[in-house]
C-alpha cells in the first residue's frame, strides 16, 4: 500500500515537473521566434525603401532643358502614360516623355533604351538636331531616327551637331513620303502590334540586308534603293498579318 502511494505520488509529480517545463519553454521561446521576423522585415523595408529617391537628371545637351527620373533609380509603379515595347523576348516601358523602364524583381528600374528598339511616336518633348543633313530626335540622353513605321533608338551621331535646323520645302517632302501608316485591321492588340513591328523589322531586314539602325549621310542610288526595299518588305510583312498599311 505504502509502495502504490509513493509510486502514484512519484509520477504526478513527473508530469508536472513536465507540465511546467513545457509552459516555461512556450513563454520563452515563442515570443523570441516571433520577434525575429520583425527586424529582417523592417530592414528590407528600409533597404527596398532607400532606392527610391525623386532624384532627377536635367538634360541640357543640345539645349533640350527637361528635367527626367535618374537612371538607375528603381520604383514600385509604372506612370499612367506608359507604353509597353518588347524588344527580341525581353520587354521595357516608354512613357510619353521618353522614360525607359525595365523590370526588375518585381520593382521597375529607369535605364536607357536598347540601340535598335523601335516606338511608334517620339516623345511629346524632343529636340531635333542634325548631323551631316540626317536628322535626328533627342530627349532624355536618347537619339532617336524615322524608319518605315516609327522610330528607332541609335547610337550618338559622329560630327559637327546643327541643332533646330531650319527644314527645307525638298527635305520636309522627303521626310513625309517616308513615313509609314499602320492600322491594326483584326483587333489586333498593342502588345501584339509592338511584336509584329520588331519581328517584320527582323525579316525585312533579313530580306534586304538594309538596317535602317545604321544611319548613313550617303544619298546615293544603292542607300535610296536600299531604304525602299526595306520599306516594301516590312510593308508586306504586316500586311500578312492582319495590318493596312499606307
Amino acid at each position: 500500500m505504502i509502495s502504490g502511494n509513493f509510486n502514484f505520488k512519484k509520477c504526478f509529480a513527473v508530469v508536472l515537473s513536465l507540465f511546467m517545463l513545457a509552459f516555461v519553454s512556450e513563454l520563452i521561446f515563442t515570443p523570441a521566434s516571433q520577434a525575429q521576423p520583425s527586424p529582417k522585415s523592417s530592414v528590407r523595408t528600409v533597404k527596398r525603401g532607400a532606392t527610391f529617391h525623386q532624384k532627377k537628371f536635367f538634360d541640357a545637351r543640345h539645349s533640350h532643358n527637361r528635367a527626367y527620373p535618374a537612371r538607375g533609380h528603381y520604383y514600385r509603379s509604372l506612370p499612367r502614360d506608359h507604353r509597353v515595347i518588347h524588344y527580341g523576348s525581353r520587354r521595357y516601358y516608354s512613357t510619353s516623355h521618353g522614360v525607359w523602364y525595365r523590370p526588375y524583381r518585381g520593382l521597375y528600374e529607369v535605364i536607357a533604351p536598347p540601340i535598335g528598339i523601335f516606338v511608334p511616336f517620339l516623345p511629346l518633348f524632343y529636340t531635333t538636331v542634325r548631323v551631316q543633313g540626317t536628322p535626328y530626335y533627342y530627349a532624355n540622353g536618347t537619339y532617336y531616327t524615322q524608319t518605315p513605321g516609327g522610330y528607332v533608338v541609335v547610337h550618338p551621331p559622329q560630327g559637327e551637331v546643327m541643332e533646330n535646323p531650319p527644314v527645307t520645302d525638298d527635305e520636309d517632302e522627303e521626310f513625309m513620303d517616308d513615313q509609314l501608316f499602320v492600322y491594326p485591321s483584326k483587333g489586333q492588340t498593342e502588345k501584339q502590334r509592338d511584336l509584329d513591328r520588331y519581328e517584320c523589322h527582323q525579316w525585312a531586314l533579313e530580306q534586304t540586308d538594309y538596317d535602317p539602325t545604321q544611319i548613313s549621310s550617303d544619298r546615293s542610288a544603292d542607300e535610296v534603293q536600299g531604304r525602299a526595299e526595306y520599306r516594301r518588305a516590312i510593308a508586306a510583312c504586316l500586311e500578312s498579318r492582319g495590318y493596312t498599311v499606307k
